[in-house]
């Protein structure tokens, strides 16, 4: 018979390693899988044993399928009352398309028409479609015009174990296939050859790692603990061969008498508490030591005679904030080269680009897989590579001393001590408390450095968001992630922060999105005040943190203009420009935004501010757009109007189906200068880099237009002049 054995795409060799171990035949490896030849002993082997592979096919036959006719005969060709009685269940699952055969919802559909038929024909019954656990998982796959149906004897992804509680897991865990992968590449099958193998994972999540490497240790087969089997209900399988199998791995399961030792720690209480779970439901938990403990404090306290360190750090889902990485790898780095663990080989997997580079350690090898949607490399680092560190030291004024990926970063750090030690007087002297320290000042270190110094019952902390900007397409993504990397920890030794003090995200410059782009899922919120005002800021939530640093002067130009007059704010966001007008005397202040988030937190920001006349504070849930156009035709009119909007959003609640603000200008401030009293004045401003305001067509509306730009960009946004564009907006006498 012959079988394929289907895998992640960069498996295939170690699994023809491991099928070859399992004494199979005819193996070879293929892209995406490994073919082998034998009988049905073999193919429950394979099901039971193997570690790497995805799934078990048994391919039936192979036939021309260059359009519907052609793929409708093959498959009524095909004996099927030998493989499903009549009144069995099967699901059929279409892989791959040609020039006739498009669509492969259309292909199952074809092919299951022709087994029915068959059946139908041969045994005056049908059998049923059933898509969770049929008797018989049947797949087409189309190359070009031929076909190939094979049997999946798996049933489900042979990575389920079947140890993990079905809904409860930790964030981006391991597939345990993926984990045996990483295990191979780290040689953990030369290790559980000694009679007291040693395994540490200091960062180990849901325990998928350390479980994997208990049950190679341990001998015990993968397929053991499943409860369903593709062939389960299949007419040929043979029961009592598949039962020789399993006592076959029962019994190796418990000759083996392997001491096993393993030390399992993550930062995160949850993932460790499912981590035991699993360990638990997997027969492994008086293996394996769990701690609770950072690997920044993560010390051993003997030195180990071998075994292997294998860990998936923290990285894309499972990181909240990329400022840790720079702490989590140099922690890495140092355990490695510990005393303790002089003898012990490492093995890694990472979807960090800049990897390698920040462990600056060399990897005898690095190998591409995928981890879920991630592009990741899976890196081995023997014992004796760890004293090899390639890292530029470098020396603060104050004799304090700090790892650098890159030399060139030395320039980054000249820079940012220069200017972080001239904006610290200018924002004392001026009583700013937000404030941009840096703004890619040099081309290579494309990042905004936001500084906000707590005041209020907040006073004494301080939180900084350090924003990355995309590089240039010619940059390589790994010199921009190293770049980042050394941004990141030199931002944080200039400033003396800690991981909880700076909060990284990547700020976008592809055309659309909006502005107020959500990031993460956990707050962490500080009071901060402008010009005695106090507002709320959130760095972790949100890619912007609630107050616009940038419009600091236009908010001071309202305030100046606000006394005794009817104020308009809209798209307000967190409604800072309205807190300014009530402060400068405004008879009424009204807020208008699409989203409830950013009310809430403008009314919180009012009572920061002790304005708390609900009659005169109003704010208003509402499409902007459809909003404008409702008051036009009521009496409602404001003296001073501020309008910011995004520079494109398609939510889903607006009227309109989506806006874009050089596109949709004209309409929208034309709308506005409709709402203005006599003599009533609104302040438009934009952040569109490139926007260019079409006065022709507002002057023919009647519509006049003021630049103000100049006058309205901040000391500490002066680098880069075209941070927004600001104009008066009048309506024509």
């Amino acid at each position: 018979m012959e079988f394929y054995a289907s895998c992640a795409l960069g498996f295939e060799k170690e699994l023809a390693q491991e099928l070859k171990s399992l004494s199979l035949k005819s193996v070879r490896p293929l892209k995406g899988g490994v073919e082998f030849l034998g009988g049905l002993k073999d193919a429950y082997t394979a099901c039971m044993y193997s570690r790497l592979a995805s799934r078990i096919y048994l391919t039936l036959e192979r036939f021309s399928a260059r359009d519907a006719d052609e793929l409708y005969d093959g498959m009524y060709q095909i004996p099927w009352e030998e493989h499903i009685s009549k009144d069995g269940s099967f699901a059929i699952h279409a892989q791959g398309t040609n020039d006739e055969l498009r669509n492969t919802q259309f292909i199952a559909v074809k092919a299951k028409d022709a087994l029915v038929d068959r059946m139908r024909d041969k045994t005056s019954a049908r059998p049923n479609v059933e898509l969770r656990r049929p008797d018989l998982n049947i797949r087409v796959k189309l190359n070009n015009s031929r076909a190939t149906v094979s049997i999946d004897l798996s049933g489900e992804p042979l990575h389920v174990r079947g140890y993990r509680t079905q809904g409860k897991q930790s964030e981006a865990p391991l597939k345990e296939n993926l984990a045996a992968f990483v295990l191979s590449a780290g040689k953990w099958y030369r290790h559980i050859r000694k009679e007291r193998p040693v395994f540490i994972d200091p960062m180990c999540g849901s325990g998928t790692l350390c479980i994997e490497a208990a049950l190679q240790a341990l001998d015990r087969a993968p397929g053991l603990t499943r409860s369903y089997w593709g062939f389960d209900g299949w007419l040929k399988h043979d029961e009592e061969l598949f039962l020789e199998v399993l006592d076959e791995a029962e019994e190796k399961a418990e000759q083996n008498k392997t001491q096993l030792k393993i030390y399992a720690s993550d930062i995160d209480g949850y993932a460790l508490s499912l981590a035991k779970e699993n360990a638990k439901r997997a027969g492994v938990l008086d293996y394996i030591e769990f701690k609770q403990i950072s690997i920044n404090e993560l010390e051993f306290s003997k030195q180990f005679e071998g075994g292997l360190l294998a860990t998936n750090p923290p990285y894309g889902e499972r990181m909240l904030n990329q400022a840790q990485l720079p702490a989590i790898y140099a922690a890495l780095q140092r355990l490695m080269q510990s005393e303790a663990l002089s003898n012990v080989d490492t093995c890694c997997i990472s979807g960090d680009v800049a990897f390698e580079q920040a462990l600056a350690l060399k990897p005898e090898s690095k190998q591409a897989v995928k981890n879920g949607p991630i592009d990741a490399r899976v890196y081995y680092y023997p014992a004796h590579s760890h004293a090899e560190v390639s890292q530029h030291i470098y020396t603060l004024a104050s004799g304090e001393k700090f790892a650098l990926l890159l030399e060139s970063s030395e320039q980054f750090v000249n820079r940012l001590q220069k200017v972080y030690k001239q904006r610290k007087k200018w924002a004392k002297r001026e009583g700013i408390s937000a404030y941009r320290l840096y703004d890619q000042d040099l081309p290579d270190y494309a990042v905004a450095i936001d500084v906000y110094e707590g005041a209020a019952q907040d006073e004494g902390r301080r939180l900084v968001q350090l924003s990355e900007y995309q590089a240039p397409k010619q940059i390589e993504e790994e010199l921009a992630q190293t770049r980042l990397l050394d941004a990141i920890n030199v931002t944080k030794q200039i400033l003396s922060l800690d991981d909880g003090e700076l909060f990284v995200k990547q700020r976008r410059r592809a055309k659309g999105g909006s502005q107020y782009g959500k990031e993460g899922s956990t707050p962490y919120e500080l009071i901060t005040q402008e010009n005695g005002h106090f507002f709320k800021i959130n760095p972790a939530q949100y890619l912007d943190t609630g107050l616009f640093l940038d419009h600091r002067l236009t908010r001071e130009l309202v305030q100046s203009l606000a006394k005794d007059k009817r104020f308009l704010n809209l798209f307000s966001y967190t409604s800072s420009a309205s807190v300014y007008a009530a402060k400068g005397g405004a008879f009424e202040c009204t807020s208008v935004d699409l989203s409830n988030t950013y009310l809430e937190w403008s009314e919180e920001n009012f009572k920061l501010n002790k304005l708390n006349d609900k009659r005169r504070y109003t704010f208003i849930r509402a499409d902007v757009l459809s909003w404008l156009d409702e008051m036009r035709h009521s009496k409602n009119r404001w003296d001073l109007i501020f309008c910011d909007p995004p520079t494109f959003s398609n939510s889903k609640a607006m009227a309109s189906k989506d806006f874009e603000v050089q596109r949709d200008h004209v309409e929208l401030l034309i709308g506005i200068s409709r709402l203005l009293t006599e003599g009533g004045l609104a302040i438009f401003s934009c952040n569109l880099r490139n926007f260019k305001i079409d006065e022709e067509a507002l002057l023919k509306a009647g519509v006049l237009v003021e630049d103000i730009s100049a006058q309205t960009i901040p000391e500490d946004f002066s680098r880069r002049k075209n941070i927004h564009h600001c104009f008066y907006v009048r309506r024509k006498k």
